[in-house]
């Protein structure tokens, strides 16, 4: 019974960091508002850029793992995963971004991943 949850949380948490990824290389200035902290009118996209790189590979990496190395591995990728939303959940706040952003994105985030990673460890 927890399988099935444990794989689609897992797949729907992959895709959804995908998609965030995606979102920052298509449209970096709209991303950076959802995330939380606008970026510079004028500043270098790069590094929005890069960020969307980032998440996008983090997707495709986890989304690789669940497919091929199974339930256990993908367990311990979502556990090391988890810091990447409490390390944005800190940038943000260090950098002006409202704390809503902060609390009801990134640190709500960083603690469904664990249970992720926790249902995998069951499945």
């Amino acid at each position: 019974m927890l399988t099935p949850a444990a794989y689609g949380l897992a797949l729907l948490l992959d895709l959804f960091v995908l998609v965030i990824g995606a979102r920052f290389l298509l449209q970096p200035r709209a991303a950076a508002i959802g995330y939380g902290v606008p970026a510079e009118p004028g500043g270098d996209a790069a590094y929005l850029e890069i960020k969307g790189l980032r998440d996008a590979s983090t997707g495709i990496l986890g989304l690789a793992v669940l497919a091929f190395a199974g339930a256990h591995a993908e367990a311990w990728f979502m556990v090391a995963a988890a810091l990447l939303p409490l390390g944005d959940a800190l940038i943000v706040l260090r950098h002006g971004g409202t704390r809503a952003a902060a609390f009801g994105i990134h640190f709500v985030t960083a603690a469904v991943v664990p249970v992720s990673a926790a249902l995998l460890f069951l499945a």
